[in-house]
């Protein structure tokens, strides 16, 4: 009798939704994710979740996945860090989405899953560390949206290991960036302007790295990009 090999399992990725009220195609107001980020996962041999942004024990809900990948979005409520007053720039706050965010990452990093963090996730991560945000970056000279701008990786991090390189071209899409960091977070690559482009924390049990840019806009044609999403992956299944 001949066995029909059995494929292992794609780990699970959990990806937090985010809320949408331009879903036209759906004719209601929605939960999404960028489908460029979802592609990315799955070339990488993952099989991605979105999980809904609800209050509760996210940590239950977390421990059925494999790993956790923070996407993009709007921007944190100023109060998370501190801030006194909100800049005219900062847009699409939403309260229960910044509840479950930081929640998510806290809890994540505490049980040693592998998370990447992705632009707005870098932000929440740091955030959830205690951190801050400079919260409007400035002028056109210091323009970091729909731009595509040299970072440079420090070598030796979890980043130069999963994109295979100490230099990329980002494509990014920020008005903020860090300001102080959160506790034992460093900083795994910048831009030319100092801009944080990366952070890592090499104290932590489990697998994570976040960048600034949206390494999923190139993902497809870039080995570097993909890199990110093959190494959560590689992470997540390397777990069991």
């Amino acid at each position: 009798m001949t066995r029909t090999p059995v494929t292992p399992a794609r780990p699970l990725i959990a990806v937090p939704a985010r809320f949408s009220a331009t879903t036209s195609a759906l004719r209601y107001a929605a939960e999404v994710n960028a489908r460029a980020l979802i592609e990315a996962v799955w070339r990488a041999g993952g099989e991605p979740a979105s999980i809904h942004p609800a209050s509760g024990d996210v940590a239950s809900r977390l421990a059925r996945f494999d790993g956790i990948l923070l996407p993009g979005g709007g921007d944190l409520a100023p109060r998370h860090y501190g801030a006194r007053g909100v800049h005219a720039s900062v847009y699409d706050v939403d309260d229960l989405q910044d509840a479950f965010d930081l929640e998510v990452a806290r809890r994540a990093l505490d049980m040693g899953l592998p998370v990447l963090a992705v632009c707005r996730g870098l932000q929440v991560v740091n955030v959830a560390l205690g951190g801050t945000l400079e919260q409007d970056m400035g002028g056109p000279e210091r323009e970091h949206r729909h731009v595509v701008h040299p970072v440079a990786i420090r070598p030796g991090t979890l980043l130069e290991r999963a994109t295979g390189v100490e230099k990329t071209e980002a494509s990014c899409y920020h008005h903020q960036r860090v300001d102080r960091l959160g506790a034992g977070l460093t900083v795994s690559a910048r831009a030319a302007d100092g801009t944080v482009e990366g952070l890592e924390h090499p104290g932590l049990h489990g697998w994570f790295t976040a960048v600034q840019w949206h390494p999923e806009d190139t993902a497809h044609e870039d080995p570097a990009a993909q890199g990110l999403f093959d190494a959560l992956v590689r992470a997540a299944r390397d777990r069991h």
